[in-house]
């Protein structure tokens, strides 16, 4: 297919003008007009970019692209090698960030709370991005830990009482720790995300809703992983996932 049928689709598909982002999401770099392969990933990093141009692809589906709000705009350093490198081989860099976590089916929370064998209630706090359930059976906070690292493959952080019995739990992926407030007010009996910052900590302990940070790279693979999917079932496109190491 080419580029703007695919740009098209995806941004139809995530709804991404409904969304108020930090970033530019769809076609952020315009490559080759003609797409037949793609390579997906979380973040636009030079690895990436490599792991691209080796695979002859025409294409980088990413969840984390370019040109965030408030950063340093000039093309230098770092900036300028991966640009260098998208522009040399002619790839398309398509990023979505916000309608990526939020897809009802497709996105990092969907993806995540299935892995985790939530079954969803609902959806709350800005643009709908808190994701509110139910484990399958109530399970201390504890135990809930366990079965995060198991999953992802990736040792969490577990702040606050192991031993509280969760019933009801919500979840976000990423750096979400500033929803925290919002999951309790919700009802929360445990909140998880990527990330944690200083006071999360302290909010855990207190409130006695305790918080799992679980990574922000673990959690948020397996959006852009069924969105590479979901095109190379649609169209027919030749689609790879490639996992940048990160342990952040």
């Amino acid at each position: 297919m080419n580029r703007t049928q695919l740009q098209r689709h995806l941004d139809e598909l995530l709804d991404a003008a409904r969304f108020k982002d930090y970033c530019p999401n769809g076609l952020q770099v315009e490559g080759a007009f003609e797409v037949s392969k793609i390579v997906c990933g979380v973040s636009a990093s030079l690895a990436l970019i490599d792991a691209a141009i080796e695979r002859g692809a025409q294409a980088l589906l990413v969840h984390h692209g370019w040109f965030w709000r408030g950063e340093d705009g000039r093309v230098t350093g770092t900036r300028r090698a991966r640009m260098a490198r998208v522009l040399a081989h002619d790839i398309n860099l398509l990023a979505y960030h916000l309608p990526l976590d939020a897809h009802p089916e497709l996105g990092n929370n969907a993806r995540l709370g299935r892995l985790l064998d939530f079954r969803p209630t609902a959806t709350t706090g800005e643009q709908g991005l808190i994701w509110l359930g139910e484990p399958e059976r109530p399970a201390t906070a504890a135990e809930l830990c366990m079965r995060v690292g198991r999953v992802l493959g990736r040792t969490p952080l577990l702040v606050g009482d192991a031993q509280v019995v969760v019933r009801r739990v919500a979840w976000c992926t990423g750096a979400a720790q500033g929803f925290f407030e919002q999951a309790i007010d919700a009802g929360a009996d445990l909140f998880i995300s990527g990330e944690i910052s200083e006071p999360t900590a302290h909010l855990a302990r207190e409130s006695g809703v305790p918080y799992i940070a679980a990574g922000h790279h673990a959690t948020e693979r397996y959006g852009v992983m069924a969105l590479g999917a979901h095109l190379a079932e649609r169209f027919g496109l030749t689609v790879e996932f490639v996992d940048i190491d990160n342990p952040a």
